[in-house]
């Protein structure tokens, strides 16, 4: 199709669709009785007597209904399916073509994004669930919770680790009507309007809104982080200032996934370690604290350290180079910063290992 023929279909198709309140309502009022004189549309509309034959013309001219010159005129409804029919080739044809001439952004090269309008920033929620292959933490507002209730349990059923956040707390479905462990690993409550919407995948690609960027507020803003060295500031202030301070527990069950497991968060991993006990292995993915190298050290688990706040969580190896301390992002007292964290049973899982 060329690009004339193209715009004579867009001009086409938008003027199908592209009906007044006069047209809409004539229009909605003949199907519903399938034949009416133009007396009867006035009767039973809002449309003035002398506007009523100038709108049915439109209609008509449109193809969407018939005229019949009697005495009186009567406008006859035509069956929408074949009114329609030219107008649903044409909107599949014009679909084809623009997307073949569609160029996606490359969103890939840019670090952070600014956006202001309340479906860019479900857009980017929706990728940001999608993209998510080990792990996702979310704060959630009970109305987002249910938009994405399918979403979030196809990724827990793929065995991705789920912290979610729930708030305002009072709104929060109630766990007794709301099975939570369908969506989420761990789900909680926190109080307070001003709880962000946040989810992070994976410890990089994330996501920051204010509540107000999803209702009709004129300042509203999303900022979106598609690279590790930045999203992790997202995920940290997840970490240790909304995932601490959600104090009401709606659902906890992290046993269940197999290993070896991925983590981004190791607090995550540690809290899990904990729980369940036992021997672990471990093969970290991240940076040597004191060169900033990239680096990989794997062995057993002989300490894991953690405090109740959730603020302070590491992890000590032995490796066959002695014992290696490795902490989280922008780790310093530790010797390894960590990014991805494989957790084994019987031995260090291999790189290639989910």
């Amino acid at each position: 199709m060329s690009q004339d023929e193209l715009r004579s279909t867009v001009e086409h198709v938008g003027d199908r669709f592209n009906l007044g309140e006069y047209e809409i309502d004539a229009y909605l009022t003949v199907l519903e009785h399938g034949q009416l004189t133009a007396s009867e549309i006035a009767d039973r509309t809002s449309i003035p007597q002398p506007r009523v034959y100038d709108t049915v013309r439109s209609l008509s001219d449109r193809g969407l209904v018939e005229l019949r010159e009697s005495r009186p005129m009567k406008v006859v409804a035509i069956d929408p399916g074949e009114a329609f029919d030219d107008v649903q080739s044409s909107l599949e044809q014009m679909i084809d073509e623009l997307e073949a001439r569609y160029t996606a952004p490359a969103r890939d090269t840019e670090a952070v994004s600014l956006v202001k309008s309340r479906s860019t920033i479900l857009r980017y929620l929706a990728e940001v669930i999608d993209a998510a292959e080990f792990e996702l933490a979310l704060s959630l507002t009970p109305d987002l919770l249910t938009r994405f209730e399918d979403e979030l349990a196809a990724t827990v059923a793929d065995d991705v680790s789920v912290d979610l956040i729930v708030t305002p707390a009072a709104e929060a479905p109630n766990p007794e009507e709301f099975e939570y462990d369908t969506v989420a690993t761990t789900a909680r409550a926190r109080r307070g309007i001003t709880t962000p919407v946040v989810a992070v995948a994976d410890g990089e690609y994330s996501i920051y809104a204010t509540q107000d960027a999803l209702r009709d507020d004129q300042d509203r803003y999303g900022v979106i982080f598609n690279r590790s060295a930045l999203g992790f500031l997202v995920s940290g202030f997840f970490g240790t200032v909304l995932w601490t301070t959600a104090d009401v527990t709606l659902a906890e069950d992290g046993e269940g996934r197999p290993y070896p497991r991925r983590y981004a968060s190791i607090r995550r991993c540690v809290k899990d370690l904990l729980d369940v006990g036992g021997e672990f292995y471990a093969t970290i993915e991240g940076r040597d604290v004191e060169t900033g190298s990239p680096c990989v050290v794997q062995g057993r688990v002989v300490d894991l350290s953690f405090e109740m706040t959730e603020e302070v969580a590491g992890i000590t190896l032995e490796t066959d180079e002695g014992e290696v301390t490795v902490g989280g992002r922008v780790a310093a007292l530790e010797d390894v910063e960590a990014h991805v964290i494989r957790i084994g049973r019987t031995e260090p899982p291999a790189l290639e290992e989910s």
